[in-house]
């Protein structure tokens, strides 16, 4: 049975308090962290490791001054420490003390203890941030439970990228396994896209959410996905020939990580409008099928 019902103000619209100062939280956080696990793994020496330690605080730090501009009174945001037992923006704040004493010791010291401390809570806060886009309730697109895994793939493939780049840059050479680990990272991260995209297509989004992730998706996986996975296959095979392969690869995989993020986090935040499980009617009548106006299902 067909309904009059007139959609007006009822249908999702896009919100407007998180904008690009917050995907840049999620972007300079994810490639942040995921940079500090890899320079455990990867720096050849202590110089090296305290370049790429202090490059993957940095990009954390401008993260959290992404948010820090975002706040409409800054001076306010010693407030964000106070709610642990309920905001994962708290909890990622909280961790981000710890993180940065130890990743600043880990760089003086140039290796020690603080080196593995450091990673491990760059791991944590990463996931604390997978954590605040899923506690969104009111944006169907980052409510999605599978949204955490891809927030922690994409930072791995952002920090193992953003460490291809640096080893190839810094002196010395970089070891050869790490075009093997980043190909793994993102052969991870489009398993954690494919579940996350056929997760909200299944239980539906607001059109206007789907009509942004749909073409992005067909994008994505040319250019954020099989164009690097294609470059490392050919690192790997021909990489003492051409030695370029895994350093463009790990750029291009880094810059998708951060289309990726923004395009989740800016353009596809709609929320989820007003829906009626069912049409009630005046006096005696039948009550008619709810309405869901602006959703795909």
């Amino acid at each position: 049975m067909k309904t009059n019902v007139n959609p007006g103000q009822v249908t999702p619209w896009h919100q407007t308090n998180w904008d690009w100062r917050a995907a840049g939280n999620f972007i300079g956080g994810g490639t942040g962290t995921g940079l500090l696990f890899f320079a455990t793994l990867a720096a050849g020496n202590a110089d090296a490791y305290r370049i790429m330690a202090l490059v993957a605080l940095a990009f954390v730090g401008a993260g959290l001054t992404c948010v820090w501009l975002e706040i409409g009174k800054p001076f306010r945001a010693i407030n964000v420490f106070f709610h642990p037992q309920t905001s994962w923006m708290t909890r990622e704040g909280m961790v981000a003390v710890p993180l940065f004493a130890c990743g600043l010791a880990a760089v003086w010291f140039g290796g020690g203890i603080f080196v593995g401390m450091a990673a491990l809570l760059g791991i944590v806060f990463l996931y604390c941030q997978g954590r605040i886009l899923q506690a969104s309730k009111g944006i169907p697109a980052w409510r999605e439970p599978k949204i955490v895994p891809l927030i922690l793939a994409t930072g791995f493939v952002e920090g193992a990228g953003l460490a291809a780049v640096l080893t190839a840059l810094l002196p010395g050479s970089g070891p050869r396994w790490l075009a093997g680990v980043l190909l793994g990272a993102l052969i991870l991260r489009r398993i954690a896209w494919t579940l996350y995209f056929r997760a909200v297509d299944k239980s539906g989004l607001p059109k206007k959410a789907m009509a942004v992730l749909r073409p992005f998706g067909a994008k994505f996986d040319m250019l954020g996905q099989l164009l690097p996975e294609i470059t490392l296959v050919m690192g790997i095979f021909y990489g003492a020939v051409l030695p370029g392969l895994t350093f463009a690869a790990g750029l291009v995989a880094a810059a998708t990580g951060w289309w990726l993020k923004y395009t989740i986090v800016a353009r596809a935040a709609y929320n989820q409008g007003y829906a009626l499980p069912v049409l009630p009617v005046r006096g005696q009548g039948e009550v008619r099928p709810g309405v869901k106006p602006g959703w795909t299902k």
